[in-house]
């Protein structure tokens, strides 16, 4: 009986300490974000004189604004339809791009990808992204319309700026495109498979991003909805169902109609959770599989508890 009781305890202080964990790095990601807009506003007033070279460096009537992440967009778009643009996030190794699509997804579309190579030398290249398959993004192909400027990629502290410059036949306004990163280094030019990646609409007329995509307050509404589930179910009514079964033993058989209550409710409530972040998931094309494991294990103990 005493193993039992200290089963049930451990098993209470387990789903209470998951519970916290989802709830805490649900908000967590939601302030983050706030953080880190002002991060972004700050950097966006950044020297870029000393480590970039003219055109980029000196941007007239420069816009710049956070897109996605620590990614951040700086721009410059002339009377003759010719737009320089700087884009910068932080890097420790492998590549970041960006991409222009005509209808914003990954087939097809057209990609400026840099990267630092072993030898701590920059690279940057043109991808035409012809297929899913890492043979099938092509190097020094696609669709972008470069001008003479070469493109230029640099390295500053823990920052990486990937630059280039591009001449539209009309004004460019409202146009998907594609952030992606991976960890690990081009081989040979062949782009290793992304990690995460994202699409935003953006209207380079305005530098403001559609509201009808990735960060939209309907997202941060359903982290918040996620969060609160997961404490709930984990963190409320599976621990408190387990107590009752500890301490109302004396209570005849209400203590066990309380259990089943407590417990069922809780195993709906983070079904309800796991539903909701799966929905996340698919919305935002997050790579977080250590958050979406932990969750899918817990939901697996919870279902083995309501079945014993």
């Amino acid at each position: 009986m005493e193993e039992c009781s200290r089963f049930g305890l451990l098993k209470s202080s387990f789903f209470v300490f998951v519970g916290l964990i989802s709830f805490i790095h649900s908000n967590f990601v939601i302030e983050g974000a706030n953080l880190e807009g002002d991060s972004n506003n700050g950097l966006c007033n950044t020297d870029l004189t000393s480590f970039i070279p003219f055109p980029y460096s000196n941007l007239p009537d420069m816009v710049c604004k956070p897109l996605w992440n620590s990614y951040l967009l700086r721009y410059s778009q002339s009377k003759d339809n010719e737009i320089t643009i700087v884009l910068s996030t932080i890097y420790t190794s492998g590549w970041v791009g960006i991409g222009f699509s005509r209808d914003g997804k990954m087939l097809n579309s057209s990609c400026m990808v840099g990267w630092v190579n072993l030898e701590g030398q920059g690279r940057i290249k043109q991808y035409h992204v012809k297929g899913f398959t890492p043979s099938q993004i092509k190097p020094d192909e696609g669709e972008l319309p470069l001008t003479n400027v070469p493109p230029f990629v640099a390295l500053q502290g823990a920052t990486i700026y990937l630059a280039f410059q591009l001449k539209f036949n009309t004004t460019l306004k409202t146009q998907p495109i594609l952030l992606a990163f991976s960890t690990k280094n081009p081989h040979h030019h062949r782009l290793t498979v992304h990690e995460d990646k994202t699409t935003i609409n953006f209207d380079f007329s305005s530098g403001k991003t559609d509201s009808s995509v990735d960060l939209s307050p309907s997202i941060f509404k359903d982290r918040r909805t996620h969060g609160t589930l997961a404490l709930l179910g984990w963190g409320l009514f599976l621990p408190v169902g387990a107590i009752l079964a500890r301490y109302l033993r004396h209570k005849d058989s209400l203590w066990y109609y309380l259990h089943v209550g407590f417990q069922f409710i809780g195993f709906l409530l983070g079904v309800a959770a796991l539903v909701v972040g799966l929905s996340l998931n698919n919305e935002l094309h997050a790579y977080i599989p250590a958050h979406k494991g932990i969750g899918i294990f817990v939901l697996v103990l919870t279902i083995l508890q309501v079945c014993s």
